[in-house]
C-alpha cells in the first residue's frame, strides 16, 4: 500500500488528507437509445478513493469504465447519485463553474493522448495552469519542471508530431498534474503503447503517485498496471465489486 501522504489542497477545497479524494453515492447513468429504451450502464455505484490511492478500474469493454471515469470526473453527469471531488459535490455546480473546478482538480490521461498538436511540450503542459489563470511565467516554470520529472526535459521545444507515441503519454501525464489536482484519472493510458513503453509509463506513473501524493483511478485492461494498485475494483452489470486479490 502507498505511504505516501497528501499534500493539503492548497485552494481550501476540502483541503484535510480524512476527506477522499473522490467519493460517489448511488451513482446511475442511464443513456436513452432512439428507440426510446434504455440503456443502464451503472446502477448504484458506489466508490471512495482515499488521498493518495490507486485503485485499478477492470471490467469488459463496454461495462462502463469510461463512463465511471467521466462520471468522477465530471465530464459528465449522471443520471442520478452523488460524486464528491476532493470534498465538493459536483452536481451542485453549474457547467462553467464545474469546468474551472474540474481544469483545478482533476487531471486526466486518456489512451488517445489529446496534445494540441500545434503546441510544443510546454505549451501544452501549460495549458491548464493559464485557462485556471495561472501567470504566464510561473505556468512555464512549473512545466519544465514537470517535464524534467517525467524525463522529457530535453524534448520541451518538440510538438506532438515530432514525439513518439510513449514520449507524447509522458506529456499528458505531466499535464494532467500541472494544478496539483487531487485525483488522476486515466483511461487506458498504455491501450496503444507496445510492452516496453507500457511497462516504463507504468513506472512512471507510481513514481509520481509516491512524489506528488496523488491519488489514481486507473481504468484498464492490462493485467500487470491493476496488480500495481491498491485495490481492483470490477465493473460488471451495472455494479462496482471489489477483486479479490491471488
Amino acid at each position: 500500500m502507498n505511504e505516501a501522504r497528501a499534500r493539503p489542497d492548497a485552494s481550501g477545497v476540502g483541503g484535510t488528507e480524512a476527506t477522499p479524494a473522490v467519493r460517489a453515492r448511488e451513482l446511475r447513468k442511464v443513456y436513452i437509445g432512439g428507440d426510446g429504451s434504455e440503456l443502464v450502464v451503472l446502477d448504484g455505484v458506489e466508490v471512495e478513493v482515499r488521498r493518495g490511492e490507486a485503485v485499478a478500474v477492470v471490467g469488459a469493454s463496454g461495462a462502463g469504465k469510461s463512463t465511471l471515469l467521466h462520471l468522477l470526473g465530471g465530464l459528465d453527469r449522471p443520471t442520478g447519485g452523488r460524486v464528491e471531488v476532493a470534498g465538493r459535490p459536483l452536481g451542485e455546480l453549474p457547467d462553467a463553474a464545474l469546468a474551472a473546478f474540474r481544469n483545478r482538480h482533476v487531471g486526466f490521461v486518456f489512451q488517445f493522448h489529446h496534445l494540441l498538436r500545434e503546441f510544443t511540450a510546454a505549451e501544452n503542459v501549460m495549458m491548464p495552469m493559464l485557462i485556471g489563470g495561472i501567470e504566464e511565467p510561473e505556468a512555464r516554470a512549473r512545466a519544465l519542471d514537470l517535464l524534467d520529472q517525467v524525463g522529457l526535459a530535453g524534448r520541451v521545444a518538440h510538438r506532438p508530431l515530432e514525439l513518439s507515441g510513449g514520449e507524447q503519454q509522458r506529456v499528458a501525464v505531466a499535464r494532467a498534474l500541472a494544478n496539483r489536482p487531487a485525483v488522476v484519472l486515466a483511461d487506458e493510458p498504455s491501450g496503444n503503447l507496445d510492452r516496453h513503453t507500457s511497462e516504463r509509463l507504468h513506472e512512471l506513473f507510481f513514481r509520481l503517485r509516491a512524489e506528488h501524493g496523488v491519488s489514481l483511478v486507473l481504468a484498464t485492461h492490462n493485467r500487470e498496471l491493476a496488480d500495481r494498485a491498491d485495490r481492483v475494483l470490477r465493473v460488471k452489470d451495472g455494479i462496482l465489486e471489489t477483486v479479490e486479490s491471488d
